[in-house]
């Protein structure tokens, strides 16, 4: 199901200590215990209790999950869109009428992220060579809440509806997503690669655990990255330090369970000073189970 690297070895070169906290996407302790000031529908399908439209409904005391908070905010950013469509306005407008609720108490206030975060975008045809990879990148939008993470993935296209050579990055706000950033110079990414048509749910997953902060890592991971080529995509998670085993085994570990993966899924690894070194960014990389 997940293609496999042409390296035949499938030796763990990392193990997880057995004192080390065992991986688990855990909710983001921003919005761990964040409680409603008014009732709500649950997003989660399958409930019991479920309102008119099939929605769960729960009392004002339960705390949201990063799962359950996520996918209201999801809803409403499809709601904003469909305003947007029928009445004409523009997004931007849209954004200041919001704000300008919330300032007046009339609104609802958005739910911070422990970090911002920037969505970027780069595409280049078969063959063609790039020599400045940072100026072929496209800054799409920042978002630092919930919502507006929303707002803005939700107008994305879809991983299996770009062009293959596309690269979609989303990076903390501030961090490059190129080798030669401070940030990563000395650190090395996670890489999954993945069968035609699994990228696009398996990219949501992490991108969600990663901006809800699941990782419980504070700020080693930089970004993630998926590469959509044209007999497999690739799905990156970049990080700061590349000789912590520990807690690059926690990371990898921690993706692994987040996007569903079988234990026994191969991962591999590539420090940024060894992409820098042969140029490459996919060839020559450790292989983990």
């Amino acid at each position: 199901m997940y293609t496999a690297p042409s390296k035949a070895s499938a030796a763990t070169k990392i193990t997880r200590d057995a004192n080390y906290p065992p991986a688990a996407t855990k909710p983001s302790k921003i919005v761990q215990y964040y409680k409603r000031d008014k009732p709500r529908s649950s997003m989660i399908a399958g409930s019991n209790t479920a309102n008119s439209n099939g929605l769960e409904e729960e009392s004002d005391s339960t705390p949201w999950s990063t799962s359950r908070l996520f996918a209201h905010a999801r809803a409403s950013a499809n709601a904003e869109s469909e305003e947007v469509t029928q009445t004409g306005i523009d997004s931007a407008t849209l954004a200041q009428q919001q704000q300008m609720e919330v300032a007046s108490g009339t609104g609802e206030a958005e739910h911070p992220l422990r970090f911002a975060w920037t969505f970027w975008f780069m595409h280049r045809a078969p063959g063609q060579k790039i020599d400045d990879y940072e100026a072929a990148m496209i800054k799409i939008a920042s978002f630092a809440t919930v919502e507006r993470f929303w707002a803005v993935y939700s107008h994305l296209k879809r991983p299996d509806r770009v062009p293959t050579i596309t690269d979609y990055h989303m990076f903390r706000q501030g961090v490059r997503p190129v080798w030669e950033d401070p940030a990563n110079v000395n650190g090395g990414k996670w890489m999954v690669r993945l069968r035609k048509g699994l990228s696009p749910r398996m990219w949501e997953k992490l991108a969600m655990a990663v901006v809800g902060d699941a990782f419980c890592v504070d700020d080693e991971i930089c970004g993630i990255v998926l590469s959509i080529r044209n007999s497999e995509d690739i799905i990156s998670l970049w990080n700061r330090t590349a000789l912590d085993t520990k807690t690059n085994a926690h990371i990898r570990d921690t993706m692994k369970a987040t996007m569903g993966l079988p234990s026994e899924c191969i991962v591999e690894y590539k420090a940024h000073n060894d992409s820098l070194k042969d140029n490459s960014s996919f060839r020559n990389t450790d292989i983990y189970k």
